[in-house]
């Protein structure tokens, strides 16, 4: 079965034509480049997987509660529109919420990828294109896995977010170089980190868990790319430059937080939209959601220097300004660490299992000796 045909709502056939401008950038310098960025490099060498290999892709999935929270965490409890639904249909909300976010995962792993290898292309260091070229890598394993979780687990496909389109737009048709940094490495990239990070730890599924978690364990890379390669050069920058690109960082800011509104599910279902919308805007649950959302964002924008009166005054708006006191190395390294200590239990579970076949192997041939052993 086509993609195409398990869409929610249809999607044009062909391609998404997003025109990009600026040079191609070479450089003839092949020798030298900062320490940190070759270190990067490496650990993205060496850090490479398969997503058909170390996930363990038997684990079942509930399409109607693929996350295995409780229904306290949905978006609209506790409101009239949810209280009037019955069991199947709160189900159902379960269903198309999981659909609506991880395809969202899907569509900005793809802007990811997108970005990164436009990266490659137009930064002028030998040092970021070798490590931009591995997150090409990166993220061409993340849009495999998320196509596959959503076909195989799910059954249900939401297009792209007008909201995420449009930064993905902004980012990729802008001439200037570091653009696509900044709205790809330190804006969605963060945002998404986040997002796998909040749902890695709240699912009781399996394998939702893990795969979060080997994601993030990249994505954590791909942000600290984006500090180390912004952070020098916003340092050089004119008021003028910094104050436009702190604009790109609002309006890209307001736009993320948009996207996780997920109207168009409260449209799909045919719910009161603007009623589930304001209901979500101001949830305790979802206020205290939208603060981990930019646990990522704030404290890196700090870092390389985006820390303007107008980007803190929407922070503040947003309700998010306390995490500019974040260590976003700490996150980091929480985030590598839980993906490792899950790689070494999920070792451990594959072996157990394997012990007890081949001691149930063993047992049974001991019974009838007639059974060859192989």
């Amino acid at each position: 079965m086509s993609t195409y045909d398990m869409y929610t709502s249809p999607v044009p056939a062909g391609t998404w034509d997003v025109p990009a401008t600026g040079a191609a950038r070479f450089s003839w310098e092949y020798d030298s480049g900062r320490q940190q960025l070759l270190d990067l490099y490496q650990r993205g060498k060496d850090r490479q997987w398969d997503a058909v290999k170390r996930i363990d892709w038997d684990q079942p999935v509930n399409p109607l509660s693929v996350m295995e929270t409780g229904e306290e965490l949905t978006p609209i409890y506790g409101s009239r529109q949810w209280e009037k639904l019955n069991q199947a249909e709160r189900d159902e909300v379960s269903r198309h919420l999981s659909s609506w976010l991880f395809s969202q995962f899907l569509h900005g792993e793809q802007g990811a990828l997108t970005v990164a290898a436009r990266i490659v292309e137009s930064v002028p260091d030998m040092d970021s294109k070798f490590y931009a070229a591995t997150q090409v890598m990166d993220e061409a394993r993340h849009v495999e896995l998320f196509s596959r979780f959503l076909k195989e687990k799910v059954g249900l496909f939401y297009p792209v977010n007008d909201d995420l389109a449009r930064l993905l737009a902004d980012a990729l048709s802008d001439s200037r170089w570091d653009l696509p940094y900044l709205g790809m490495q330190v804006l969605i990239e963060g945002l998404a980190l986040a997002a796998f990070g909040v749902h890695r730890d709240l699912t009781g599924n399996p394998l939702v868990k893990q795969l979060l978690a080997y994601v993030m364990q990249d994505e954590a890379r791909h942000v600290a790319f984006g500090r180390l390669a912004l952070r020098d050069y916003y340092a050089g920058l004119t008021s003028a430059e910094r104050a436009d690109r702190e604009e790109f960082v609002v309006e890209g800011c307001y736009l993320m937080r948009n996207r996780f509104i997920a109207r168009e599910v409260w449209e799909r279902l045919e719910f009161d939209v603007e009623e589930c919308v304001e209901f979500t805007d101001r949830s305790a649950t979802q206020v205290a959601f939208r603060q981990l959302l930019f646990s990522r964002i704030v404290p890196c924008v700090k870092d390389i220097g985006l820390w303007g009166p107008k980007v803190q005054r929407a922070y503040v708006d947003l309700g998010v300004i306390d995490a500019a006191n974040s260590s976003l190395d700490a996150l980091m390294r929480d985030d590598e660490e839980t993906a490792e200590r899950l790689e070494r239990e999920h070792t451990a579970e594959f072996a157990a299992r394997q012990q007890e076949v081949e001691a149930a192997i063993a047992s049974g041939t001991e019974q009838d000796p007639s059974i060859e052993r192989n």
